[in-house]
């Protein structure tokens, strides 16, 4: 017998096919009478191969090491928003999309990737001044602002005290307070606090949104006020806090330019005061301070104001100049469902360099943009392959973030596709670290919003996880009450202000969070590599799924 007879007949038996001539007329089969020869059952069909988790493990701990050790490196010099790093990074970055394949999406640019933009940088004078009638008082050392300030010039001041500045139902610093637009308002820091150290207006003694300034700063803006002090009754606390902020403050501010004359209205000038001025424009002492603190507390809503507020003179003027930046995007066309888009984002910008010190940001947010790298490079592999998405999808980086989430306000203004062909935003920022709530070896990851706009993006997510990462999911920053309002805090939030359902994915803040020891050399590269596969297991549903997921939802 010959070797291709041979392989002939073990194929055919193989493979349940006819014999060759020549085989059969050597084959007996022998059979009992009344007996039926049983017939072979037809083997099983191999399962459907899953293409999510074939690409989701092209995305490595390995290559998100080699993205990351470049961006966040001393060379880029921490990427702050329109300096020559951040510059860089948008080199860096647009390069890989061209690389990976990616199309520039950006029409009359120099350079299709990039999405050009121009920007305000402002600066402090060096000549601002508070007085409290004769007693002047230190810029950086007693008191320091946080925004823009309509006091160039020397200007009288009679602010209107508002207690903590809380207004909720059964509680309101505003009741007696009249017409505040355009006027100056003065308040604590903090919120009304039991004897015992609990939150008098939280649930169950927890903090209130009311314990963040940032709620209460919101509302004055509602109501028009021209400028807002804020009194740290705290001396030791007003203390570090300056020592942290000083850094950040000698830095420039930056604005999209005409971003004061937003529908909204001016946002407000807001200066953080030391309890010594706070006394002066009281006209008390710690003790009195003390004694309204304990009878609002106790009441659980404000009384009668005990103080005549003092005027003041203040001085406090910025330079401004115009500058250009940019954001950076990369397109995957997709097949029969190509004219929805599927964004997934990060921020790449970060502080610079401050007091001489690099600040690198491989957390904040290297670690998001180089996730973005890594999930583009799987989808353009599926593409190449023959498993491309049938949506399309945008990968985009953005820039001024750290500054007021400008880049992705900029972009969902002035959109490359429209909005309401956008299905969905995925925004990555900080992924490779533990945060101060969880412990090393927690396998998890926080998920911001994702319930917020759209139920099935929720489900969506979580039955990716169900199935392949496995991360214990920290819903947390969900609570409508979040003291740190992280849900505001990312650029998910601009393509949300559209009715854009989102996710946020992150791993929260962290002691190196905003600091210059945010380095490669502590992220965990194997919990980023999980993360950033679910994260693709989702974005891949979305992209391939039959229907777009529905908006059904509008929670706070």
């Amino acid at each position: 017998m010959s070797k291709n007879f041979l392989y002939a007949l073990l194929f055919a038996a193989t493979c349940g096919a006819a014999l060759p001539a020549a085989a059969q007329s050597k084959v007996k089969i022998k059979s009992k009478p009344g007996k039926t020869q049983a017939a072979t059952p037809a083997p099983a069909p191999a399962p459907a191969t899953d293409w999510s988790e074939t690409y989701a493990q092209t995305i490595t701990q390995e290559d998100l090491r080699k993205h990351l050790s470049v961006i966040a490196s001393d060379e880029y010099e921490g990427r702050e928003t329109g300096e020559k790093g951040q510059k860089m990074a948008a080199e860096y970055i647009a390069k890989q999309f061209a690389a990976l394949g990616l199309v520039g999406p950006v029409k009359n640019s120099d350079n299709p990737y990039i999405q050009h933009f121009s920007m305000e940088r402002s600066r402090w004078n060096n000549d601002i001044s508070l007085r409290v009638g004769k007693q002047s008082f230190k810029w950086l050392e007693d008191f320091y602002s946080i925004a823009d300030s309509p006091f160039a010039a020397d200007t009288e001041i009679q602010p209107v005290f508002v207690g903590y500045g809380i207004e909720q139902d059964g509680y309101s610093d505003y009741a007696t307070a009249g017409d505040l637009k355009g006027k100056d308002i003065l308040m604590l820091s903090g919120e009304p606090m039991s004897a015992d150290g609990k939150a008098v207006l939280g649930t169950d003694g927890k903090p209130s949104k009311w314990g963040s300034n940032q709620a209460k700063i919101a509302l004055a803006a509602q109501k028009g006020v021209r400028s807002i002090f804020v009194i740290n009754p705290n001396a030791e606390a007003f203390s570090k806090v300056m020592t942290r902020v000083k850094p950040y403050l000698q830095q420039p501010r930056m604005t999209l330019p005409g971003a004061e004359k937003a529908p909204q209205g001016p946002t407000p000038a807001i200066f953080v005061v030391s309890p010594a001025i706070g006394y002066q424009l009281l006209r008390t002492d710690e003790a009195g301070l003390k004694k309204y603190q304990t009878g609002v507390a106790q009441a659980g809503k404000p009384g009668k104001s005990p103080f005549k507020v003092a005027k003041a003179n203040i001085k406090a003027a910025r330079q401004k100049e115009t500058f250009t930046t940019e954001n950076v995007l990369g397109y995957l066309e997709g097949t029969d469902k190509k004219d929805e888009i599927l964004v997934l984002s990060a921020h790449y910008d970060h502080l610079g360099i401050m007091d001489g010190k690099v600040f690198n940001g491989a957390d904040d947010d290297g670690s998001g943009t180089v996730s973005v790298l890594e999930i583009a490079e799987a989808f353009t592999k599926a593409k190449q392959e023959g498993h491309g998405p049938r949506r399309s999808i945008l990968f985009i980086t953005v820039t001024g973030e750290e500054e007021g989430l400008f880049g992705s306000e900029y972009y969902t203004s002035n959109p490359v596709f429209p909005l309401e062909q956008t299905i969905a935003d995925l925004n990555i920022d900080m992924v490779g670290r533990i945060d101060t709530k969880h412990k090393a070896g927690d396998n998890y990851v926080s998920l911001v919003g994702s319930d917020k706009l759209s139920s099935e993006l929720h489900a969506i997510n979580e039955a990716a996880n169900a199935k392949y990462t496995k991360l214990d999911l920290d819903y947390r920053y969900n609570d409508p009450n979040d003291p740190e309002r992280i849900y505001y805090r990312s650029d998910h939030y601009n393509f949300a202000k559209h009715k854009i359902p989102v996710i946020f994915y992150t791993t929260g803040e962290h002691a190196d969070y905003h600091q210059e020891t945010d380095e490669v050399s502590k992220i965990e590269f194997p919990l980023m590599e999980t993360r950033d596969r679910l994260v693709f297991h989702t974005a891949w549903e979305l992209a391939n799924r039959d229907n777009r997921i529905v908006v059904d939802s509008n929670k706070p």
